[in-house]
């Protein structure tokens, strides 16, 4: 299962269901990094020392962050969705993977059907 570094806007809920998938996640709260400001550059190094991909719904910092440090350990990024559905979607895109390391997985929710 994945190791991931879950940023201070992902939600506890998420990291809880992630965990009873099986993955390792450790938060940002849980590392005495949350809520002091640090820049999304200094949270990707930060994860990427502990060997983990950060997991964040701040997609664009994070996409950009991807193209220019590309020696990373790992970037998911995902759109909000109700909880249990957006923790599978995630389980199933990292899951099939044998590393995350340099890799961007992006987690989207898909478009309604549109209607009659």
């Amino acid at each position: 299962m994945a190791a991931l570094y879950a940023d201070e806007n992902v939600s506890r809920h998420l990291t809880a269901a992630l965990r009873a998938l099986g993955h390792d996640v450790l938060t940002a709260q849980a590392d005495g990094r949350a809520y002091q400001g640090i820049p999304d550059p200094l949270v990707l190094a930060r994860a990427t020392h502990l060997g983990r991909a950060v997991l964040t719904n701040n997609r664009w910092d994070y996409h950009r962050l991807h193209r220019t440090q590309p020696g990373h350990a790992g970037i998911v990024t995902y759109t909000d969705d109700d909880i249990p559905v957006l923790a599978g979607r995630i389980h199933a895109a990292v899951s099939p993977l044998p590393s995350l390391v340099g890799l961007l997985v992006r987690v989207v929710r898909p478009n309604p059907p549109p209607g009659p």
